[in-house]
């Protein structure tokens, strides 16, 4: 960090300084600063609770423990000047003991910080005294933007989180931090730098993990091999997802009029095509993170061709979108080869809740999809055969 010297044009570091020739401590300052600032650390965050002991069998206790905006767990553990060798081990075992920690717990936990920490107002009349809610279920449901506690999704599965904070990074932590990453366990470290500039203490926090820059801070591994075994795992995952709804998507598809899918095998890819009776034309069911379509898709070899063909149709989209019964999205997309026609509906489409709908959607437009768009598909593969495309 420089200042700038506007006369000069010249610039000057500003003094560097450390936690322990300050007089700061974790509890009393980094822990405080950090609970009243959560944002701090990149994102909102809700604390629910500091210098949390409640692990049966234990006394440990760990710095803070926050909700995200997904209602997951997050286990944030403070160092001053110097990480120290077991910062991960420990904020480990606070990941595993938090992992059992039910909803009802978790209201409970924050409703004692609240009782505890809450600030108070004039004349040292607590908020509770003012008539002001205290209640930690609105808290949290006002935090999540939702209607009440039973549509909260608290801590579920292994979905706790790590953020590790200090001044610095021994390279056995953040080795294993990335090599945690990789196996996709959720670990953030964040450097906090204290600067002077005059009588005026400044603070700096740069989240160093994950980071490309985390390369040099690695021990006996490579950043891009952390990074290639934590995108294998998020990739394995979805995997596991599609194919768990195609299958049952195929299932429906058997009980329907529509034929197009009857003899296609569940895939892990995030479509599923079907001969459309023109060739290399499928037609394509697509099952995303955020919306489920059919397409048309017009993949031929030849651009003029897949042009031809889209033009053709497009003479006919008036009695094609009243067959369908919806306007359609209609993608000539002149700067690329293929051109297709679809119609998509916005969904949570990893959330198994939602699949029952996303299924019935898919049978409906897609047996709608064939009838609108199969007849004039081949009357336009009939005047493609007519044309002469040198």
């Amino acid at each position: 960090m420089f200042t700038v010297n506007h006369q000069t044009n010249r610039i000057s570091p500003v003094k560097i300084k450390t936690f322990s020739e300050l007089g700061f401590t974790e509890r009393k300052h980094l822990q405080e600063w950090l609970a009243h600032q959560p944002d701090a650390l990149g994102e909102e965050l809700l604390i629910i609770q500091k210098e949390f002991d409640g692990f049966d069998d234990t006394r440990e206790r760990l710095d803070l423990l926050a909700l995200d905006k997904d209602g997951n767990l997050v286990i944030i553990e403070n160092k001053l000047d110097d990480s120290g060798r077991d910062v991960v081990w420990q904020a480990l075992k606070y990941a595993s003991y938090c992992a059992s920690l039910t909803k009802g717990q978790i209201v409970e936990i924050y409703q004692q910080y609240l009782h505890r920490y809450l600030p108070t107002i004039e004349a040292g009349e607590s908020l509770a005294q003012a008539g002001q809610p205290i209640d930690a279920a609105t808290r949290i449901c006002e935090f999540l933007d939702a209607p009440d506690l039973d549509e909260v999704k608290l801590n579920l599965g292994n979905s706790q989180r790590i953020i590790l904070v200090a001044a610095n990074f021994r390279k056995e932590v953040t080795s294993t931090a990335l090599w945690l990453l990789g196996q996709g366990i959720s670990i953030q470290c964040f450097k906090i730098t204290p600067y002077a500039l005059g009588e005026q203490l400044l603070i700096n926090i740069d989240q160093i993990i994950p980071t490309p820059e985390a390369k040099e801070l690695m021990i006996g591994i490579n950043a891009k091999e952390a990074e290639e075994k934590n995108t294998e795992v998020v990739v394995k995952n979805r995997h596991s997802v599609r194919l768990k709804y195609w299958e049952k998507a195929l299932e429906a598809f058997q009980n329907s009029t529509c034929r197009l899918y009857e003899n296609i095998n569940p895939s892990k890819d995030h479509w599923l095509s079907a001969g459309s009776g023109v060739r290399q034309c499928p037609f394509q069911l697509i099952f995303g993170k955020s919306e489920v379509r059919v397409d048309l898709s017009l993949q031929r070899s030849s651009q003029q061709e897949n042009k031809f063909l889209f033009d053709y149709l497009n003479e006919h989209k008036e009695s094609i979108e009243r067959d369908f019964g919806c306007a359609l999205t209609w993608r000539r997309m002149d700067d690329k080869q293929a051109s297709n026609i679809q119609f998509s509906k916005e969904i949570d489409g990893y959330s198994q809740e939602n699949w029952p709908d996303a299924i019935a959607w898919h049978v409906k437009h897609m047996t709608q999809f064939e009838q609108a768009l199969k007849k004039p598909l081949q009357k336009a593969a009939e005047a493609l055969k007519q044309q002469s495309f040198e």
